[in-house]
């Protein structure tokens, strides 16, 4: 009788691939980057319609949605940044420069308001893409690169400003051509339900079912984690990865012109010095979201809940009166235990393969 022939591999162990083994449900829900971020979303929501007692009125969830969407458009593509593996440290002023330039465009060239905001978004769109150029170009971190054009525009924002108008905000366009149709796409409010909404909720929920269509759907999305993952590697196996780059500051410019139009056509003045400070905010809501420092995980929906717990939080310290002082505490407290419960999750995923 022969001897029955071993397995291939040589160690009598049979070897199946990792892909066709099943996973159940359970373990699905734990690899997914955005758990430890909704589970904290619930626990923030708990807390606060329990201490403030005007927290769950519909105004006031109204307010929080508002005071997420504003930094969640910024809060998608700078997820998706990082999940390439690469900051961006100028996300926040350049919000203020957008809105700088369509407003003192439009102005000072007495044209059409939309004039200003297509100019803005090439403009934009140009600073997004130097970025990116910059970062392949020069081989340099994207810390250094971003932290160089986050000084350059908060005293280009300063400096232009002053020379232009002579004081630090811009002049009022609200009684130009245009500004009406401009305000009502990029700053107008909603009625639902009886409940005030502003059209930036929409612009970030369309936002976050984009980028997760691009994570997720397209090969662009798969060079992203690829990129994050390891540059070297994904280079070795085709992936773009300089355009992929470029593009993800594109994108990251692309949101911060949504931002900038909104802060404008908001208040119909931009002052020349906000925004500094609000790209850590981007960078918190990304991490507390389940985005990893080093790239190659994350999502664009945890960015999503990353962002709204910075709303509830920030409104419900106010609706609980407490001193505000204490919403850089809870920020603080909720990033770290956000990286604390993603670390732990993943041990747990990887202990389970």
């Amino acid at each position: 009788m022969s001897a029955t022939a071993p397995p291939a591999g040589g160690d009598g162990v049979d070897h199946v691939d990792e892909r066709l083994l099943r996973t159940t449900p359970l373990k699905k829900l734990l690899a997914r980057p955005e758990l430890g971020s909704v589970v904290g979303a619930l626990a923030v929501f708990a807390f606060f319609a329990v201490a403030a007692d005007s927290f769950l009125r519909p105004a006031s969830l109204g307010t929080v949605l508002y005071a997420a969407s504003t930094l969640g458009i910024m809060a998608v593509p700078v997820a998706l940044l990082m999940i390439g593996g690469e900051f961006d440290l100028s996300a926040g002023v350049l919000v203020t420069s957008s809105a700088l330039v369509s407003s003192m465009f439009s102005y000072q060239m007495t044209a059409n308001v939309w004039v200003g905001v297509g100019v803005s978004l090439l403009v934009t769109l140009a600073i997004g893409a130097f970025n990116g150029l910059m970062l392949t170009r020069t081989k340099l971190p994207s810390f250094i690169i971003t932290l160089g054009t986050f000084l350059m525009l908060t005293g280009l924002n300063l400096g232009l400003t002053k020379l232009i108008t002579g004081t630090v905000s811009t002049r009022s366009i609200a009684d130009m051509e245009g500004f009406p149709s401009a305000r009502s796409v990029f700053a107008s409010t909603l009625t639902v339900g009886g409940v005030e909404l502003k059209v930036t909720i929409l612009w970030w929920l369309g936002l976050v079912a984009v980028a997760t269509w691009i994570l997720l759907r397209t090969r662009f999305g798969n060079w992203i984690f690829a990129v994050g993952g390891g540059a070297d590697a994904a280079r070795a196996v085709g992936v773009p990865v300089h355009r992929t780059k470029i593009g993800l500051y594109v994108g990251v410019a692309l949101c911060a012109w949504i931002a900038g139009q909104h802060l404008l056509f908001s208040f119909d003045v931009v002052q020349s010095g906000e925004g500094v400070g609000n790209e850590l905010i981007y960078i918190i809501a990304a991490v507390i979201g389940g985005c990893l420092i080093t790239g190659g995980y994350g999502s664009a929906i945890g960015s999503a809940v990353g962002a709204l717990i910075f709303g509830m939080t920030s409104k419900g310290i106010v609706y609980a009166e407490w001193n505000p002082d204490w919403f850089k505490f809870f920020l603080g407290a909720m990033l770290l235990l956000a990286t604390l419960l993603n670390a732990w999750i993943r041990k747990r995923v990887e202990a389970t393969k």
